[in-house]
């Protein structure tokens, strides 16, 4: 799924616009830099200022309307353009008729910017970077660079993980609206499908797996599809909560066994709809084909 273009000029005869981006993937709470160029048209214009806006392709449930632009998305394909990130990078300026102006920037990311792959290899997720310079009373925007987040080194590490355990990968995508009893701060979060290793596969019937990162640690949610028993009337999701800091689990702890003890919390705790555990410790307050991670030689 792409953006849909915007127009290129800023009005008739006014100045274009586009949005430059560094080589390379950035990560959650890291700088993004690069640069807006701008090129004047038939005429003079004041650039009042220019802003740069984070955003990003977001899945929106039948009926929903409050997750996208108007027109951001294809007629009932359920998505939207979402701006997640709005960022000053220019003052007013006068852009000359003909003249070629840039803006250089490096603004840093939130933190719980989606990733869009995983060593090196796309999950299909759509995020962009455009520029918004006000000119003579003008709002257009530049088309949305791509842009690409590497995931934080907890997360990889909790992927790779899971992989470890025999997980697979079935989707990534983002879905509009906060999780409940978290810190999130995104009007969407991020999810990532993954198929049950044999241990769990008579247990669950997916996992999928949130994180939602700040400064000093990482909160990954569980959301675990039950498969229903012969009397259960069928499966039911149960969502459990994890802390762990970015610099990884203490003690003599590795990450394998630390996911592990999250799966079989989660699954212990089938009933539960908001368990919160720091380091897998509780604190009161057939399916389809999944896809197998990349090989870490694929960077």
């Amino acid at each position: 799924m792409v953006f849909k273009r915007q127009p290129g000029p800023l009005g008739v005869g006014g100045p274009t616009v586009d949005t430059v981006l560094d080589a390379g993937a950035v990560r959650p709470g890291g700088t993004l830099s690069g640069r807006v160029e701008l090129a004047g048209g038939t005429a003079g214009h004041d650039v009042e200022q220019v802003v740069l806006e984070l955003v990003a392709r977001v899945e929106t449930a039948p009926g929903e309307s409050g997750a996208g632009e108007s027109g951001g998305g294809e007629p009932g394909d359920g998505a939207g353009v979402v701006a997640f990130g709005r960022y000053p990078v220019g003052g007013a300026f006068r852009l000359a008729a003909g003249e070629r102006r840039e803006v250089p920037f490096s603004v840093r990311l939130p933190w719980e910017t989606p990733v869009t792959e995983l060593r090196g290899r796309p999950l299909g997720l759509t995020l962009g970077v455009r520029a918004e310079p006000a000119a003579g009373g003008d709002g257009d925007r530049s088309d949305p660079a791509p842009l690409r987040v590497a995931p934080l080194p907890a997360q990889e590490a909790v992927l790779e993980a899971f992989e470890q355990l025999g997980f697979g990968l079935r989707s990534a995508g983002l879905e509009h609206g906060r999780i409940g009893g978290t810190g999130q701060r995104l009007p969407f979060r991020q999810e990532i499908g993954l198929t049950p290793s044999a241990r769990y596969a008579h247990q669950l019937d997916e996992i999928e797996l949130t994180f939602l990162a700040v400064p000093d640690a990482l909160e990954v949610v569980l959301e675990t599809d039950k498969r229903g028993g012969p009397s259960s009337g069928g499966g039911h999701d149960a969502v459990s909560r994890f802390t762990v800091p970015h610099t990884g689990p203490a003690g003599p702890q590795d990450w394998d066994y630390l996911v592990d003890g999250w799966i079989r919390e989660s699954v212990e705790h089938r009933e539960s709809y908001d368990c919160h555990a720091v380091f897998g410790h509780e604190s009161p307050a057939p399916s389809p084909p999944s896809t197998p991670f990349a090989s870490s030689t694929e960077l």
